[in-house]
C-alpha cells in the first residue's frame, strides 16, 4: 500500500494543472475510493482534496515568483476566475497573489513521501471474524469529527439517553458483542472535506427488525470484521489504536476497509482511574 501511495503522489504531481478526479486517483492506487481516502487521511493528516489544493497553490506561488501573471496562474491550476483564485490563495497563504509578484512573498507546501517507520517493534493484536447481517440500534446525532480528547457532543448524547431507551436496547440485544457500542458513520463527504461532522450512534447490536420510534435502526450487511482489543488510559488508548489501524495495520495487511459503520465498545476498569478495556471493530474485505 505504501508503494501505491507514493505512485499516487507522483501521479498527482504530473497532473497538477489538470482536473484531478479523486475517484480516478483511487483507481490508480488499485483500491476502493473509500479505503484510499481513509488511509491517506490517517497517514498524512490531510484529506486527499486538501493535499491536492495545497500542492496546486504551492506551485502557483512558485510560478508567480517566476514571472507568470495572476490570470495565467489562476487558469493554469483550474480556477474559473481570478477572484476565485485570489480568495483561495489568500486563505491558504495569508497574503494576496499580487504580493508575491510585488514583494516576493512566498509560502510552500512540499510534495509528500510515504515511508515505513518502525516504532518499538510492538505487535498489534487483532482477530478476524465473519458476521451475519445485523442492525445497529440506539440513539444518534451529528457530531464534529474529533481524533483526540473527549468529544463533548458525544458525552451530551450519552447523557440524553432515557430509561425507556435503555430498557428497549437491553431487550433487543441478541448478538455479540453484548456491550453498549459507539458507532461512527456518514462522515461528511467521506473525508472529502477538510472538516465536518459524522453521525455517532450509541446503542447495541441486534438481529431484530421491530424497533420503536424511540430508537434509530441502521442495517449492516453481512461482512468480515477486523477486531482490535486494547487496554489502557481512556480515551487516549482507544484513539491511538484507531489511528494505528489506519496508519499501520491496514497499509501492511491484505485487507481494505469497506463503507460500513465501524464501532467500538469500552468497559471502564473499576480499580484503575481513567483506564479501560476496549475493542475496535472495522468492516473489511480481502484485497
Amino acid at each position: 500500500m505504501l508503494r501505491e501511495l507514493n505512485h499516487v503522489i507522483d501521479y498527482i504531481e504530473e497532473h497538477l494543472t489538470e482536473e484531478l478526479s479523486l475517484e480516478i486517483i483511487s483507481e490508480y492506487a488499485g483500491v476502493s475510493d473509500y479505503h484510499f481516502r481513509k488511509i491517506f487521511f490517517y497517514l498524512s493528516g490531510l484529506t486527499l482534496s486538501e493535499y491536492i489544493k495545497n500542492r496546486k497553490l504551492s506551485e502557483a506561488n512558485k510560478d508567480l515568483l517566476q514571472g507568470e501573471t495572476v490570470t495565467e496562474v489562476a487558469f493554469k491550476y483550474g480556477y474559473q476566475s481570478m477572484d476565485g483564485f485570489t480568495r483561495a490563495f489568500k486563505k491558504w497563504s495569508g497574503f494576496l497573489p499580487s504580493d508575491v509578484i510585488k514583494k516576493g512573498l512566498s509560502k510552500s507546501f512540499p510534495k509528500l513521501s510515504f515511508v515505513i517507520s518502525v516504532k518499538g517493534g510492538t505487535a498489534m493484536e487483532f482477530r478476524i471474524e465473519d458476521k451475519p447481517a445485523f442492525n445497529l440500534v440506539g440513539v444518534s446525532k451529528r457530531v464534529p469529527m474529533q481524533f483526540e480528547g473527549v468529544n463533548k457532543e458525544i458525552v451530551k448524547l450519552a447523557q440524553s439517553i432515557t430509561a425507556e431507551q435503555r430498557e428497549e436496547m437491553h431487550a433487543l440485544q441478541n448478538i455479540e458483542p453484548y456491550e453498549i457500542i459507539n458507532a461512527s458513520y456518514d462522515a461528511d463527504a467521506d473525508f472529502l472535506k477538510e472538516e465536518g461532522d459524522l453521525t455517532h450512534l450509541i446503542g447495541i447490536l441486534t438481529t431484530e427488525n421491530q424497533v420503536s420510534d424511540l430508537l434509530e435502526k441502521v442495517p449492516v450487511e453481512a461482512c468480515t470484521w477486523a477486531i482490535f482489543p486494547n487496554e489502557g488510559p481512556f480515551p487516549s488508548m482507544l484513539q491511538d489504536t484507531m489511528a494505528k489501524i489506519y496508519s499501520e495495520w491496514l497499509p501492511s495487511s491484505n485487507y481494505e476497509v469497506i463503507k460500513a459503520p465501524a464501532f467500538s465498545f469500552t468497559k471502564m476498569n473499576q480499580h484503575k482511574k481513567d483506564c479501560a478495556y476496549s475493542e475496535v471493530w472495522i468492516p473489511v474485505r480481502k484485497n
